[in-house]
Order: structure tokens, then C-alpha cells, then sequence
């Protein structure tokens, strides 16, 4: 990675990522010296501009940023530092510079458990009940599918909230199963969900429909 520290005078801006949440937590400066700490010691360094030093986060509070990775710009001159942070980022004691929460958005937790249930198909352990459903095969799968689909519905119509929840994370957690078997992901339904919000899919569709008849 090829990195112009001398653009601005030996240092590069460095935006602070939660690698989990996604969420921006802080905007640092590194020289090459830091830089090159951060790589050594997985924890994050920066320049101080007014100490004229270098600062490791966390070395007097033990709010560490954990790096996972670093990546560098189109120009070559800042850089994207992704991170697990050990409590929070700013010095006043908010989470980020910018005073907001840190919380990842819990729709996140889908593609974080596909990519689980993709490891479970990949590795296929013994005793595990996701291995099993893959070994019963697509039929199977699929009728799974379709049972905790009829109990959501039941639910829906004659049950509690909490148990329409519940129903409702089994169907999914199988449907997920199910798309992993044929090789797509939960964002290929987002995907599909996006192109039908556009105003123009419905008339699109009817247009295609004409055209086949």
C-alpha cells in the first residue's frame, strides 16, 4: 500500500471506523511513525499536532482502538482505519467525536448471520442442527420454510406480538438456510426489494407483461 505522507507536510488524515457497526467514530493524523506502530502493535497511533508526539488511543484512559484493517484512498492520501474499539472513542466520554451513539443498525445482524450459516456450509460441523437441514436437502429445506411460515401466519391471526416475533425469526433464520443452499444472499432480496420501490417497476413490469402475450 502506497501511502503520500509528504502531501501534507508528512501527514495523512486517518478516518476511524467501528468495524462492526460501520459507524464514523473519529478523524485522527498520522505520520509514517504511527502508521507503521499501528501495523506493529494492532493498536491504533496517531501524530498529536499539538504535542508534536506520538499518541497510542487508550494509553492513558484504556479505550483502545483495536485496528482490523487500514485501507488508503484513490489519491493516495487518506487513509480508512476499521476498527474494535474498547470503550468509547472521545475524550469527553461519548462514544464518537460527534457525540452519537455507537449501536450498529440490527438489520446488520442479517447479513452477520448469513455469513455464519455460509461457515456452517463451508465446514459442516457434526451436532450442528443448520448441518443437518443442509443434509436433508433443498426439498426439505424448503418445506421448513413453508411450516414456519403457516405458524407465523397463525400467529399473526390468533396469537401474541412476541410469538409473531419469535415464528417469525424461525421462518427467516430458514429462509436464509435455504437461499445459502442455492448460492444467493439476503441482499439479493434487498436487491429485488429496491427495484420494486422505484416508481417506475410497476409500469415497467406491466409493459413486459404486454410484450409477452
Amino acid at each position: 500500500m502506497t501511502i503520500d505522507f509528504e502531501k501534507m507536510g508528512g501527514l495523512v488524515p486517518a478516518i476511524i471506523q467501528d468495524a462492526r457497526t460501520k459507524n464514523v467514530l473519529m478523524l485522527g493524523f498520522m505520520n509514517e511513525e504511527a502508521y507503521q506502530k499501528t501495523l506493529l502493535t494492532k493498536m491504533v497511533t496517531f501524530w498529536s499536532r499539538t504535542r508534536q508526539t506520538l499518541w497510542t488511543k487508550g494509553e492513558t484512559s484504556g479505550h483502545f482502538l483495536e485496528l482490523q484493517s487500514m485501507t488508503v484512498d484513490c489519491d493516495n492520501d487518506t487513509l480508512l482505519v476499521k476498527v474494535i474499539p474498547h470503550g468509547p472513542t472521545c475524550h469527553t466520554g461519548t462514544d464518537t467525536c460527534w457525540g452519537e451513539t455507537n449501536e450498529a443498525c440490527p438489520l446488520l445482524f442479517l447479513q452477520e448471520l448469513q455469513d455464519f450459516i455460509e461457515r456452517r456450509h463451508e465446514e459442516m460441523p457434526e451436532g450442528s442442527y443448520t448441518t443437518r437441514l443442509f443434509r436433508d436437502g433443498v426439498n426439505k429445506m424448503a418445506q421448513k420454510v413453508g411450516e414456519e411460515a403457516l405458524e407465523t401466519v397463525i400467529e399473526a391471526t390468533n396469537g401474541t406480538n412476541e410469538k409473531l416475533i419469535y415464528e417469525a425469526s424461525d421462518m427467516l433464520y430458514h429462509l436464509l438456510v435455504l437461499l445459502t443452499s442455492k448460492g444467493l444472499r439476503i441482499e439479493d432480496i434487498a436487491i429485488e426489494l429496491q427495484k420494486r420501490h422505484d416508481p417506475q417497476w410497476d409500469a415497467q413490469r406491466r409493459q413486459a407483461k404486454a410484450a409477452a402475450k
